[in-house]
């Protein structure tokens, strides 16, 4: 036997010390994005990223301070170093697609504080073809079982003072209008950016909030955002604009804590989504891909749907109220049998059983009915805990009848549960309510969030909201029960986890139409940004766009008609609602007959044109038909959308039903001026059609007969 000499293995071990010291270094499977991570001279943790070569993110550091711990930010040596690929295809139970690959290369490296016990963490790199994703592991271990996080210190140094489409940091609202500026210009446009929304906590050092999206000089497009957001605080971005760096900002609790952490546990996902093509960005499926599958066994209850509502009628000054009284002091369980009928409650069991008929006559799925319940005469602005009981109806709503009335017809009713931000009140409730739902049949609720949280001093992005959130769609799914949240924190790809959790409003959706109006550019930003990480209830599909129709109301919608009817396709969600009040779309057949004809679940998804900001074109084909829809919105500039039908099958003619604006269209002067018309297309035909400021463009496609 040769024995190998003492002196040679002290040099293979130097040489392996020596490896792992220096740089780490991946690439994503198709080579394009290149990952480098090293350790500073104060073992210190840095990453880069580059696409072709061309940098896109500067040596950034990572790292955590703890709460009277050492800090996870240097000292660190990294012991050990495992590569692999991971290659897989995977089914939603619904989504923008029938099949999602799942391809990236993966870095997991152990770094180790000898200084401190040999205390150590993972830090998981995955490398995908569209962007980088990583996150911190705490593993079980002696010298680690219980920490508090007094702030995460993941930096993004940028390259340059790059073009960002952005919203305010703020710990309780997503609700503000974006704006668009450099980064450097950040700083001296806070203060107009902050508008006043109902419940909001503007971050006192500048910063902003994910997703991030940001185009550079030279033409590449970024968004940084999180993914799998569980038992964790939301990331908002600090923003050094002198220096152009961002840095993790986590959402305070009540005593100013980040995060109560016991291992064996991780972070997020940090996510990075880079291409030199916006649509890559539209395109990408890496957050949901770093989320969990569903553990749930059965998932044949959870089903995309297409709804109408009592809702829009309370935005339009004079229609009716979510109240039913006109007491403004009221107490749960003591006053209501005493309240003072107002005349102008909306969710009356005549005026449901009304839209139930039309949901019944136009193929809708479900009625959402807000303002059933007792409560909604005192509920916003007091900070009250015990507002609503979700059990109890007012006197002029009969629950039996409307649900038998209902069912009768093929239609179900969508449950409302506004919670006036007492997660506790609701989550004391909350068993007791999804019963109520069970025993009536309803199988889907919209909850609400409006206002300061309670427990008081606790934000709608911290910890415990987080864990409010999730704890919420998994006991809805203990019942049966598909939830659509509004004012929570914003989606992270949780819905592959929680497919129940079909959706969320989470941004400044159409109700601020009647409420001060959206920018025409404000959608074609809400798909770079706040739809990154899952779908949204917009609520669109408003055809009376002035509403001075209605009397004093001097707001406007500021779109066209067609572009509420592009909505359905650009603005995803598998759940979709038809905002408007009926008699609207009687108004309008011809174009109604769009929002009746559009999916809501689909096999694939095709990005055909995109500028965040400017517009955005999609085509996407109905799950299991052989039906396909284009949308098509733009800015409050005209254009010319250039259609290509090459994602149709070959050899095969179609049927196109165009949706477009007249020549004469604008959201302004003429914003229901349309043209309908049928033509003849194939996988090799082109269309270039006109779209007017503030407007858009729908297609609906069949095979020909």
């Amino acid at each position: 036997m040769v024995k190998t000499p003492k002196n040679y293995l002290c040099i293979l071990g130097m040489m392996l010390f020596m490896g792992l010291m220096s740089a780490q270094e991946l690439k994503s499977p198709n080579g394009a994005l290149q990952l480098k991570v090293t350790l500073t001279s104060e073992g210190m943790v840095q990453y880069t990223l580059d696409l072709d070569n061309k940098e896109v993110i500067k040596p950034s550091t990572l790292g955590l301070q703890l709460k009277n711990a050492p800090s996870m930010l240097k000292g660190f040596q990294i012991e050990e170093s495992h590569i692999k690929e991971v290659d897989e295809h995977w089914n939603p139970v619904w989504g923008k697609q029938k099949t999602v690959r799942n391809h990236y290369n993966e870095l997991e490296l152990r770094l180790v504080q000898p200084e401190h016990d040999n205390r150590y963490i993972r830090l998981r790199f995955r490398l995908f073809n569209d962007g980088l994703a990583f996150r911190y592991e705490f593993p079980k271990q002696k010298t680690l079982n219980y920490f508090i996080i007094e702030e995460e210190e993941t930096e993004f140094a940028l390259t340059g003072d790059h073009k960002i489409f952005w919203i305010p940091g703020d710990y309780d609202t997503h609700e503000y209008p974006y704006t668009t500026s450099k980064i450097s210009e950040i700083p001296s446009k806070m203060k107009d950016a902050t508008v006043y929304i109902s419940a909001q906590a503007p971050i006192e050092q500048l910063a902003v909030q994910t997703p991030s999206m940001m185009k550079t000089e030279d033409g590449l497009y970024i968004n940084i955002h999180e993914a799998a957001l569980q038992n964790y605080a939301a990331m908002e971005l600090n923003v050094d604009a002198d220096n152009l760096v961002m840095s993790s900002h986590l959402v305070p609790d009540a005593l100013g804590n980040k995060g109560y952490m016991q291992t064996n546990t991780h972070s997020p996902w940090r996510t990075i989504i880079v291409s030199d093509d916006a649509r890559d960005i539209l395109a990408s499926n890496m957050i949901i891909n770093l989320n969990e599958p569903t553990d749930y066994e059965d998932t044949s209850w959870i089903k995309p749907m297409k709804y109408i509502g009592v809702w829009w009628e309370y935005f339009v000054e004079g229609k009716s109220t979510w109240a039913y009284g006109t007491e403004t002091n009221v107490k749960l369980d003591q006053d209501f049998g005493k309240l003072t009928p107002n005349g102008r409650h909306g969710a009356t069991t005549q005026h449901v059983k009304d839209y139930v008929d039309f949901a019944a006559a136009n193929g809708f799925d479900a009625v959402l009915v807000e303002g059933w319940n007792i409560g909604w005469e005192d509920w916003i602005g007091n900070w009250k805990e015990n507002v609503f009981d979700f059990t109890t109806p007012y006197p002029d709503f009969d629950v039996e009848a409307v649900n038998k009335y209902a069912h009768d017809k093929g239609v179900r009713i969508m449950m409302h549960h506004e919670t006036s931000a007492s997660a506790t009140n609701y989550e004391r409730r909350l068993d007791r309510a999804f019963q109520f739902m069970k025993d009536y049949g309803y199988n889907s609720v919209k909850t609400g969030y409006v206002g300061q949280i309670i427990p008081r001093g606790e934000h709608h992005d911290g910890q415990w909201m987080v864990n409010h959130f999730t704890h919420v769609a998994k006991r809805a799914a203990d019942y049966g029960i598909m939830i659509n949240s509004h004012e929570a924190v914003r989606p992270t790809g949780l819905h592959r986890t929680y497919p129940n959790w079909l959706a969320q409003e989470s941004a400044r959706g159409t109700e601020f139409e009647a409420m001060g109006g959206l920018a025409p550019e404000h959608a074609s930003i809400l798909a770079f940004t706040r739809l990154i990480g899952g779908p949204m209830d917009y609520t669109p599909g408003i055809f009376q766009t002035d509403l001075s129709y209605y009397g004093n109301n001097k707001q406007r919608v500021n779109t066209t008609l067609v572009k509420q009817l592009a909505y359905y396709v650009t603005m995803y969600s598998p759940l979709q609602m038809a905002a408007d009040l009926p008699e609207n779309y009687k108004r309008f057949p011809d174009a109604f007959r769009f929002i009746k004809d559009v999916a809501v679940d689909w096999d694939n998804s095709w990005y055909l044109e995109a500028e965040p900001g400017d517009y955005v074109t999609i085509a996407r084909k109905t799950k299991g038909k052989e039906q396909w829809f284009v949308g098509s919105m733009t800015d409050e500039n005209s254009r010319t959308s250039k259609i290509d039908f090459g994602f149709l099958p070959e050899g095969e003619k179609y049927i196109a039903t165009v949706y477009a604006d007249a020549k004469d269209a604008d959201w302004k002067e003429n914003p229901q001026a349309y043209t309908i018309k049928e033509i003849t297309i194939t996988s090799k035909s082109k269309l270039k059609q006109y779209i007017a400021p503030g407007g858009g463009l729908a297609i609906s496609i069949t095979k020909k007969p």
